[in-house]
C-alpha cells in the first residue's frame, strides 16, 4: 500500500472505500451561505459554499472511517490480542465502535480533561477507559507503557497509511457529491494531520487544480509551524478550545503528505471558533469546536473563498458538550 514516495494513493483510497461498504455512513454534502454573507444559498451564487458534515458520522466524526479501516486490516489474532489506542475522544470512540464490530476488547487512554460527551460515548461502546495527562504525548507514552506489559495491537490516531486511506474516503465523498462541479478550494480542520493528509490525497488525485488548506487553532498550530520550519515541531505546550486539534505535534508521515499536498495552513482564533459553532447551529447543526474550525476560518478571513471558485468545508465532528454549546449560544 502506498505509492513509491511512500504517500497514500488514490487507488489506497478507492480500496479503503470498498472495504469500508455500508460500515461507515456516506455523510451529506450541504449547501450553505458564505458565513460572512446575507441571504440564502442556492448552490450556485458566489456567496455559496459546501459543508461535508461528518458531524453525521457514526460516533460524530469522521475518525470512525480510519479506525474502522485500520481495524479491517488486521489479522484474527491481532484482533484477538486486544485494541488499544490514545486520544482526546473522537478517534477513541472510533476505536471502540470498530472493535464492537469486529468483536474485539478495546483498551483507551484519554486526557483528563476529556469531555465528558467523548468520555462517555467511549465507554458506552464497550471499551475500557483510563485517563493519563493532558497532552497526546503524555497519553501516548501510558498507551505505549500498557502495550509493553500487556500487549495489543496499537491503533494509531492518525500516523499510519491505513488510517489516512480511510479518512481520505471523505474526500472521495466530496469530490463525486459536488459533482459535476469540481471545488476550488477546500477546507479541512488540522490536528494530528490524517483527515488533512487524506482527503488532499484524494482531491489532488482528481481535482489538482484545487486549492487545499488546513486549518489549526493559533494555540496549537503544530502543523503550520512544522511546515514552516522543514520538519515536524513538538509544540512546548497548546491552548485552545477545540480538544480534537491539539496535538503537539504532527506525524511524520501526516507531515510528508502535507508538505506535498497541501497548498497552506492558516490558524484560527478561539473566538472564531466559538463563533461557528453558534452560526453552525444557527443553520441547525450541531459542531464541536474542532470540526467548526474551517467554518471559524471563513469567518475570520484566513482565507478569501473569492480567489478560488467553489467552498467546500470540512466539518470533522459533533462531539460537543451540551451544555457548552448552550451556554454560547445564550
Amino acid at each position: 500500500m502506498s505509492g513509491d514516495d511512500g504517500l497514500v494513493t488514490l487507488s489506497d483510497i478507492e480500496a479503503a472505500r470498498d472495504r469500508l461498504g455500508s460500515a461507515v455512513r456516506r455523510t451529506p454534502l450541504l449547501t450553505a451561505p458564505h458565513p460572512r454573507a446575507g441571504g440564502r444559498a442556492s448552490g450556485d451564487g458566489p456567496d455559496a459554499m459546501w459543508l461535508k458534515c461528518e458531524n453525521l458520522q457514526w460516533v460524530s466524526a469522521f475518525k470512525a472511517r480510519g479506525a474502522y479501516h485500520f481495524v479491517s486490516r488486521l489479522t484474527a489474532a491481532e484482533r484477538d490480542a486486544g485494541l488499544l489506542t490514545y486520544s482526546s475522544g473522537n478517534h477513541a470512540q472510533a476505536v471502540a465502535f470498530a472493535a464492537r464490530a469486529f468483536g474485539a476488547r478495546a483498551r483507551i487512554v484519554m486526557p483528563v480533561d476529556a469531555p465528558a460527551v467523548k468520555r462517555e460515548g467511549t465507554m458506552a461502546l464497550g471499551a475500557r477507559v483510563e485517563f493519563a495527562g493532558t497532552t497526546s504525548a503524555e497519553r501516548k507514552q501510558r498507551a505505549e507503557e500498557i502495550q509493553r506489559a500487556e500487549g495489543g495491537t496499537m491503533v494509531p490516531p492518525f500516523d499510519h497509511p491505513h488510517i489516512i486511506a480511510g479518512q481520505g474516503t471523505t474526500g472521495l465523498e466530496i469530490l463525486e457529491q459536488l459533482a459535476p462541479r469540481r471545488p476550488g478550494l477546500v477546507l479541512v480542520p488540522v490536528g494530528g494531520g490524517g483527515l488533512l493528509s487524506g482527503v488532499a490525497a484524494a482531491v489532488r488525485g482528481l481535482c489538482p487544480e484545487a486549492t487545499i488548506v488546513g486549518v489549526e487553532p493559533e494555540g496549537a498550530a503544530s502543523m503550520q509551524r512544522s511546515l514552516a520550519e522543514g520538519g515536524p515541531v513538538t509544540l512546548d505546550s497548546v491552548d485552545t478550545i477545540a480538544d480534537g486539534l491539539k496535538p503537539v505535534r504532527p506525524g511524520d508521515l501526516t507531515y510528508r503528505h502535507c508538505r506535498a499536498l497541501v497548498d497552506r495552513v492558516v490558524t484560527v482564533t478561539d473566538t472564531a471558533i466559538r463563533d461557528a459553532v453558534v452560526w453552525l447551529f444557527g443553520r441547525r447543526l450541531v459542531v464541536e469546536p474542532s470540526g467548526a474550525a474551517t467554518v471559524a476560518a471563513l469567518l475570520e478571513g484566513a482565507v478569501d473563498p473569492a480567489e478560488h471558485g467553489a467552498t467546500v468545508a470540512v466539518l470533522s465532528g459533533g462531539n460537543i458538550e451540551p451544555a457548552l454549546l448552550a451556554g454560547w449560544i445564550a
